[in-house]
């Protein structure tokens, strides 16, 4: 039996900087349904082990927003987790075969400047193992850098919550900057669906989801990734 190790590392941010201080944090969905995935796929051929950590460890705040009565009740058990995250530094992140960042709008604030995920990151990059990310979950990766020093993401094929989506949401001048626009500036090739639009982009060991949509393809893209490897 093959045994994986799955780090997903989730925003400690409940509020952005802006004068209303709007709330925000984890959207729900693109937590609850990879670690699901991840956790229901275990089997007589791959066992998971899951590990769900933030920057400051404890309460990983949901945004409220994706908390509405059509979520399917199995989300609500992934919520413990959310509750009593692993503080990042006291994870042995070498030990694991890939790491996931899922988005909400809360990753913008902290994960996108968090010097040690960005160590992180660029290990699991430099080291050929699995990078994941959705919707916002790619501000995550800004701060990787590979073993010469350039953007991990810089010619890569990538996806993230577009600059059309964050204006359908009217939440782009809420936002320290545009993610979509970002990564671009880093190098990437940005690759986008229409808004609302399942969408995943692998390039190499690089996974990258559009938006909520793309949440349940883009855990079974890591799990088929995982079991090939």
């Amino acid at each position: 039996m093959k045994e994986k190790k799955i780090l997903i590392v989730v925003t400690n941010t409940s509020e952005m900087d802006d004068s209303n201080k709007t709330p925000t944090g984890v959207w729900l969905e693109e937590f609850a349904v990879p670690f699901l995935e991840f956790k229901n796929s275990s089997n007589e051929e791959l066992k998971l082990d899951v590990t769900v950590a933030s920057p400051l460890g404890g309460i990983a705040p949901i945004d409220e927003e994706s908390l509405e009565c059509k979520n399917p009740t199995e989300w609500d058990y992934t919520k413990k987790y959310l509750d009593n995250s692993v503080k990042l530094s006291d994870v042995d992140y070498e030990k694991y075969d890939a790491i996931f960042i899922p988005g909400g709008h809360g990753p913008m604030f902290d994960l996108a400047k968090d010097e040690l995920l960005g160590k992180i990151v660029s290990y699991f990059y430099n080291t050929h193992k699995i990078v994941s990310a959705v919707c916002h979950g790619p501000a995550g990766l800004i701060n990787a850098r590979t073993e010469t020093g350039e953007p991990i993401v810089k010619g890569m094929q990538v996806t993230c919550f577009t600059n059309e989506e964050e204006k359908i949401v009217k939440k782009d001048k809420l936002m320290p900057f545009l993610l979509e626009s970002r990564l671009k500036q880093l190098g990437a090739y940005f690759n986008a669906a229409e808004p609302w639009e399942e969408n995943v982009i692998v390039d190499a060991n690089l996974i990258t989801g559009q938006n909520p949509a793309s949440a349940k393809k883009l855990a079974k893209t890591v799990l088929k990734k995982l079991k090939s490897n």
